[in-house]
């Protein structure tokens, strides 16, 4: 006989296992297991990006993105230093490198004083003398960014939550989902689990996960791979801060920016070019099956018409370095091609309205059991613990777990009847699960 468990997780991102970590603290002896399809935690957007603490420079105040953050900013830290993780806090510079970025440098300024985070705003002398490697004619220090490991932070999470009693499935890739009155069913192609609550967690898959549970989403997930370079290793020490540009405000996206890695490499990335894979972290790596379904979707075309400048730049700047350099030239002039390693590339989920739109904050979605997280690109790993408590805030409502007194009455009053009711976790579903859209 299959258990029935609590509460039920899909992904094994740092926004699962924090969620998983939350729920272990709300209900207490409550059985919940996560299911990953990949042999291990962190494998996909979590394991796959710069590494960076955001201290929530770019969000709109009030945003759940300004919220979770600047909140999830310290939280981070603190997990870190309850665990022994090591992370720096270096400190982050957004350099203008001219006249018009340095305009649009006065809004981003406007902007930190809004969601009341600390800066400080240099001069082309002051921004020499902090950093001597880098051109430009003023700049923003962000002191409260940092950068850590965050599947480091994944793994020991993972082991938090096994050593408190939860249970983890690797290997196992959700291809269906059934809800149930009482519960909802997950199906791979070889085993089933079933829980009162779920919670997915899925990144890349969001989309299809609320088409799994019946509903039809009001966005398409389109990938963005984010191709990144590493520096040669005499350039560790090229920087002392992470190096972003002034971002172009009628761009999605923040521009390639200079790293100082936890391992004391300096890495450059990423750049955001479509990619005809949800999981195409290779250049060369194409489904036509999925390739086609992005095109028939309206939102997809709008979006790339409305940036089709934008659009054609970072597919040339894919396929050849010296574009890319050349970004990067703007801000550091001495690094050449020769400097640029090859780096993994990451892949950034990215919500789409059917008008062209992006879904520029943390969006979710509720079923009557389960609540999927629909959108949640940069600054998602920094904001994990504080995504983590607003997600069982929101189960909190919908939560109610039977007492024992109301299973035994359930039974007893099965048995008056000579009847069957669904109390066996074994028992067959009535009609086929539900297929992704």
């Amino acid at each position: 006989m299959r258990p029935i468990y609590d509460f039920m997780l899909i992904g094994g991102g740092i926004l699962g296992l924090a969620t998983a970590l939350e729920l272990q603290q709300r209900y207490p002896g409550r059985s919940i297991v996560l299911l990953e399809k990949e042999e291990g935690p962190a494998r996909h957007q979590t394991g796959r990006n710069s590494g960076v603490i955001h201290a929530g420079v770019y969000y709109s105040p009030g945003s759940l993105k300004a919220q979770f953050c600047k909140a999830g900013n310290q939280a981070t830290r603190a997990f870190c230093d309850q665990h022994q993780i090591p992370y720096d806090n270096c400190g982050k510079l957004l350099v203008a490198t001219d006249a018009t970025e340095l305009a649009r440098m006065q809004t981003l300024i406007s902007r930190c004083a809004e969601n009341k985070l600390e800066i400080e705003v240099l001069d082309q002398a002051q921004l020499q003398a902090r950093e001597p490697g880098i051109r430009g004619v003023g700049a923003i220090f962000v002191p409260s960014t940092g950068i850590v490991d965050y599947a480091r932070i994944c793994r020991k999470m993972a082991e938090l939550f096994i050593a408190a009693g939860g249970e983890i499935r690797y290997q196992m890739q959700v291809s269906s989902l059934e809800t149930f009155h009482d519960r909802v069913t997950a199906y791979s192609q070889t085993d089933r689990v079933q829980a009162s609550y779920l919670v997915a967690c899925a990144g890349l898959q969001s989309d299809r996960m609320v088409s799994m549970l019946g509903n039809t989403p009001a966005f398409r997930i389109i990938p963005f791979r984010g191709e990144y370079f590493q520096l040669a290793a005499q350039h560790n020490q090229i920087v002392n801060h992470l190096i972003y540009p002034i971002p172009d405000p009628s761009l999605p996206f923040l521009g390639v920016h200079l790293t100082r890695m936890i391992d004391g490499s300096v890495t450059v990335g990423p750049n955001a070019v479509l990619a005809f894979k949800r999981e195409g972290y290779q250049k060369t790596d194409f489904s036509l099956k999925e390739t086609l379904a992005m095109l028939r979707f309206s939102g997809l075309r709008k979006l790339i018409a409305r940036h089709l400048g934008a659009s054609v730049n970072e597919l040339r700047n894919s396929l050849s370095t010296r574009g890319y350099l050349a970004r990067v030239q703007k801000y550091c002039p001495q690094l050449t091609q020769a400097d640029l390693q090859p780096w993994p590339a990451g892949i950034r989920a990215q919500a789409v309205r059917p008008d062209g739109t992006l879904v520029d904050d943390f969006l979710f979605e509720k079923t009557s059991r389960a609540l999927v997280v629909c959108n949640a690109p940069s600054p998602a790993a920094t904001s994990a613990i504080p995504i983590a408590e607003y997600i069982v805030n929101q189960l909190d409502a919908m939560v109610s777990f039977p007492t024992a007194d109301e299973l035994a009455n359930d039974r007893e009053a099965a048995s008056e009847l000579d009847i069957s009711v669904d109390l066996d976790p074994d028992a067959e579903p009535f009609g086929e699960p539900k297929q992704p859209a």
